[in-house]
This record gives structure tokens, C-alpha cells and sequence, in this order.
């Protein structure tokens, strides 16, 4: 009966080798060789642009595990990759090229972006606009809304869009750069006692009141650092000197009255100065003068 039962055994087995001989190769498995394609003018613009120059990569055929697993996304919209990444090469790569050479920023951009359509909703209510992970690889959502005065149906209130892609991608470059010489100590000190978990309860203005340039800057000293980064280039030094000047008499709920808050954005803003200068070799307002300007070409 054993000796039956092994012989079956082995006969199934058999059957079973013979099937997985029709599977077919491993170049027909998405992933694994099953998923290229035929080069076309997007990618080749990518390539003559970002890649062959500063090495620089760019993902937009979909792929959800460069993205999270658990949200509902969307992939960008074809006709956006090359609008997207040139005005980001104007507005970003070129800008610091002509303050700090191409060294520079060969050195430190980030070799990976990863493209999306829409926004990443989290739990809370927020909205996740890029992220950076460990300075080599950023995502940019919302590429589907991307519309600049020279595409059709452009309308000005797609300048907010605009000016938040950019923001993100100052924000996160601001990482980059913190994450591989800090910034002074003494910047941590200019509002202690104010950062929070509970950021996103907290408006923009109230949060200037307080001596914060956004509320997300409340998140923690690192975003406080960089949100000033960000809002101080994207807006220009015209636009940040308005949001100093909008923070309104009287004291906030917390106890801060407006000339001390005033004076709280001015330290922070002289210190982001100071790095650049000190750090990096860059003169900071003449960057910031240069961002916006490329800001406003695509907006006005």
C-alpha cells in the first residue's frame, strides 16, 4: 500500500513539473520585465533635461508602491509631466544653479521624483502636498490641478496651486540641506514652548500672531525652519515683508503682542540669512529674488 502510495505521489509530482513548464517567462511579470515601454517625447525630454545633465530621474507611469499603500491616488495626467518638470527646473534647479553653480546642486538635489495626480488625504484632514525621503527621492502630488498662464483655462486662482508645488519643493530641498549641516541651535530658542502636535488646529494668522510664518511651522523646529525657507522664496521678499506687516495689533491667545512677534519672524528670517551666507555660500536674497521672479513668469 506504501509503495502505491509513493508511486502516486510521484506521478502527480511529475504532472505538476510538466504544467509549470507553460508559465511562460519571467519577462511577461509586471515588474519583473513585463512592464517597459516604448520611449516617447515625455521621456525623452526627461532624459535630455534632467537625467543626462544633473541625474536626475523622473517616475509618472504609475507605480503604487512608490507612493501609500493605503490612500486613494491617482495617477498624473500624461500632458502634465513635461510643463511640471520644466517649470520646476526654472523655478528650482536653475535658480540655484545661477546663485551656487551646478556643483552645488549636482551634490545635493534629490535623484528621484515620483509624480501624482492628486492629493494624499490623511486621517486628521490634512493634506500630505510632497514628501522627501532621506534626500535622495521626492514626491509631488496634485499634478493633475498644474495649469500656468500659458496653458488653457488658466485662471488666477491656479496660482495658488502653482506657488504650493514650489512650496513643497523649497520645503523639502530646505531638509536636504539642513539634514547635512544644521542650523544654529539659537533658532530653536526664538519661540520655544509653541510647537505642537496640534498644528492643524491652528490658522495661518493666528499662528503669525505667535511669531510663526505658517501653522505647520508650529509642527516642529525643523518645519519652522523651512517653512520659513519656503514661504520666504516663493514669496518673495516684497510678499514676506506683507506677512510680517499683516500680524495685527493687540496680543494673541497666548500672550505674544505684535511687536514681539514681528520681532520673532525678523530673528528667523535673519538667521535663515545667516545659514546660507555662512553655510552654503549663497546670498539669500538674491535667490529669493530670482525664485519669485520664475514664480511670477508662470503666474502673471
Amino acid at each position: 500500500m506504501k509503495r502505491i502510495v509513493t508511486y502516486l505521489y510521484v506521478i502527480l509530482l511529475s504532472i505538476g513539473c510538466n504544467k509549470s513548464e507553460n508559465l511562460g517567462t519571467v519577462d511577461d511579470i509586471p515588474g519583473l520585465g513585463g512592464d517597459t515601454w516604448v520611449k516617447g517625447p515625455v521621456d525623452n525630454w526627461i532624459y535630455d533635461n534632467l537625467t543626462r545633465p544633473f541625474n536626475i530621474s523622473v517616475k509618472y507611469k504609475w507605480d503604487q508602491f512608490e507612493l501609500e499603500l493605503n490612500k486613494n491616488l491617482v495617477p498624473p495626467r500624461e500632458e502634465k509631466i513635461v510643463p511640471v518638470m520644466e517649470a520646476v527646473k526654472k523655478v528650482w534647479i536653475d535658480t540655484y544653479i545661477a546663485e551656487a553653480g551646478d556643483v552645488f546642486l549636482k551634490t545635493y538635489c534629490p535623484k528621484f521624483f515620483v509624480l501624482c495626480g492628486s492629493a494624499s488625504w490623511n486621517t486628521d484632514g490634512t493634506i500630505t502636498l510632497g514628501t522627501a525621503e532621506g534626500g535622495r527621492k521626492i514626491v509631488l502630488y496634485v499634478l493633475n490641478d498644474f495649469r500656468t498662464k500659458a496653458m488653457a483655462g488658466y485662471t488666477p486662482s491656479d496660482s495658488a496651486t502653482i506657488k504650493q508645488m514650489f512650496h513643497t519643493i523649497e520645503h523639502e530641498f530646505g531638509h536636504i540641506l539642513h539634514q547635512n549641516v544644521l542650523y544654529p541651535e539659537d533658532f530653536k530658542r526664538i519661540t520655544p514652548g509653541f510647537y505642537t502636535a496640534n498644528w492643524n488646529n491652528v490658522s495661518d494668522n493666528a499662528a503669525r500672531r505667535d511669531g510663526f510664518v505658517t501653522a505647520y511651522a508650529m509642527s516642529a523646529p525643523d518645519e519652522d525652519f523651512v517653512e520659513m525657507i519656503a514661504m520666504m522664496l516663493i514669496e518673495g521678499r516684497a510678499g514676506f515683508d506683507k506677512i510680517v506687516s499683516s500680524i495685527p495689533a493687540g496680543t494673541s491667545i497666548n500672550g505674544i503682542n505684535q511687536a514681539d512677534a514681528v520681532a520673532k519672524l525678523r530673528k528667523k528670517e535673519a538667521m535663515v540669512v545667516a545659514y546660507y551666507k555662512d553655510v552654503w555660500g549663497i546670498d539669500f536674497y538674491s535667490l529669493q529674488t530670482r525664485v519669485r521672479s520664475s514664480v511670477e513668469a508662470l503666474i502673471k
